[in-house]
């Protein structure tokens, strides 16, 4: 059975990984309001200035209960003006002590109540209007239509997708790096990005995240590209690749290592090598990081000086056979 020692891995070293290019300005525009798509003014790939229009829905139920409420405030105004008449009337006759001061505090009440009224119709006008507008779907930015999901006839909800865009200019790719990385990203922080084409260009900047996610334990880091050149479609793959010193801001004991992929053991979602110690062969578990090619970063593990089985279908062989010998010996 053939087996490598682990070495910590010195000095300089790229360490890459993938991507997915995204737009930083992109929106998902949902309906505000309910309906029945009337028509869709634009499609997949169409570029739209801010504020162009871009859908409309039936405004049917929007513009009756705008004329509701515009029917309401109407109302409540004659009922505030009246009752201000009311208020003066009395407020005349108080000079004079023809009516009582209680009469006249009651018709401050009913001012004062009908104006209250009246200025919550006026809102509700203003609510009406603004579900009437919701009406029509407008660009909230320059860009270009990347997804339509509703088509003319289809009802829609609240909170319903409608279409998706982004602006073409600015584009970042973010990526997931173990926190053993990070700090060394956030001290260096450089790029270069790798696309399927074999094109690369070097980031624009880099921004890593101040917090760690706390159930991968990994954090973010966004990538931003240069706007000079091909712009790249968003949902575009791509490796980010970053100068990292290995070792680095790690003890000697957890200095990330890199192993040959034939050699870890996959069950489920357990990764795992056989590792010798002394006579012995066992199964080891491991926590991997980015994978280049057929070597494979490991997080957590293995040191460097272990010992590891090359081919895991040789070591269970070996183990099967270690156990064969040792039931003979005590028989």
């Amino acid at each position: 059975m053939q087996t490598f020692t682990v070495v910590a891995a010195t000095g300089s070293d790229a360490r890459a990984w993938d991507g997915v290019v995204e737009a930083v300005s992109s929106a998902t525009l949902t309906a505000q309001t309910s309906g029945r798509v009337q028509a869709v003014q634009v499609d997949v790939n169409d570029r739209v200035a801010a504020g162009a229009v871009l859908l409309r829905l039936s405004a049917v139920e929007q513009q009756s209960a705008a004329s509701t409420a515009r029917a309401q405030l109407r109302a409540a105004a004659a009922a505030a003006a009246e009752a201000e008449q009311n208020y003066r009337r009395y407020a005349a006759l108080a000079s004079g002590q023809f009516v009582s001061r209680a009469q006249i505090d009651q018709a401050r009440a009913a001012r004062d109540s009908a104006v209250a009224a009246r200025d919550a119709a006026q809102a509700g006008v203003a609510q009406a209007a603004q579900q009437a507008d919701y009406t029509v779907v407008r660009a909230p930015f320059a860009g270009v239509v990347s997804r339509r999901l509703v088509e003319p006839g289809e009802s829609v909800a609240p909170g319903q997708p409608l279409l998706d865009m982004h602006a073409p200019g600015a584009m970042r790719v973010e990526v997931q790096v173990p926190q053993s990385i990070a700090d060394q990203v956030r001290a260096m922080p450089r790029a270069e990005v790798r696309y399927g084409d074999g094109r690369s260009v070097e980031a624009a900047g880099v921004v890593v995240h101040p917090q760690a996610d706390p159930v991968t334990h990994s954090v973010a880091v966004r990538v931003l590209l240069p706007q000079a050149g091909e712009a790249r479609m968003p949902g575009t793959t791509a490796k980010v690749v970053f100068p990292i010193v290995a070792g680095a801001a790690m003890g000697p004991a957890q200095a990330q290592v890199r192993i040959p992929a034939s050699a870890i053991v996959q069950r489920g979602e357990l990764s795992a090598v056989y590792v010798l110690q002394g006579k012995r062969l066992l199964l080891r578990q491991l926590r991997l990081g980015e994978r280049d090619g057929d070597q494979q970063d490991v997080i957590s593990g293995l040191r460097a000086g272990d010992v590891v089985a090359r081919d895991p279908v040789a070591a269970t062989r070996a183990i099967a056979e270690q156990r064969r010998a040792s039931g003979a010996e005590h028989e």
